[in-house]
């Protein structure tokens, strides 16, 4: 089975950076969309950031030009440049893939709609 993994959030001062990367385990085929949502306290999840198999990617209006979501399918990764932090962006970050291609043995499988456990990014001084 599929299982994603972020990691790279934590705390950072208004201004800052983070780099969240989200890696895929098991013996992986092929992933199309990922994406990347957040949710802060007492609000709906939101998208952030998604990206397609083949590089084309799309934003959220409030993180356009301070975010950049790529991937490098060779390490079945996706990552979230963020940049220009601002407090409003604290929330718990969670990579999604829309479907996973795998195989175990000789058997080939697809997963829908995974997710990873989530990462915590808080923007405060």
């Amino acid at each position: 089975q599929v299982q994603l993994v972020e990691s790279g959030g934590g705390l950072v001062q208004p201004g800052g950076s983070l780099r969240l990367s989200c890696a895929a385990s098991g013996s992986i085929v092929s992933m199309n969309v990922m994406g990347w949502y957040r949710q802060a306290p007492g609000k709906e999840r939101e998208l952030v950031a998604r990206i397609t198999s083949g590089g084309s990617t799309n934003y959220v209006d409030s993180v356009k030009g301070r975010f950049t979501i790529s991937r490098d399918n060779a390490k079945n990764t996706v990552y979230l440049q963020m940049n220009s932090l601002k407090p409003e962006d604290t929330a718990v970050y969670n990579c999604n893939a829309e479907s996973v291609r795998y195989y175990i043995g000789t058997a080939y499988y697809t997963d829908y709609e995974r997710w990873g456990q989530g990462t915590q990014v808080t923007v405060s001084s």
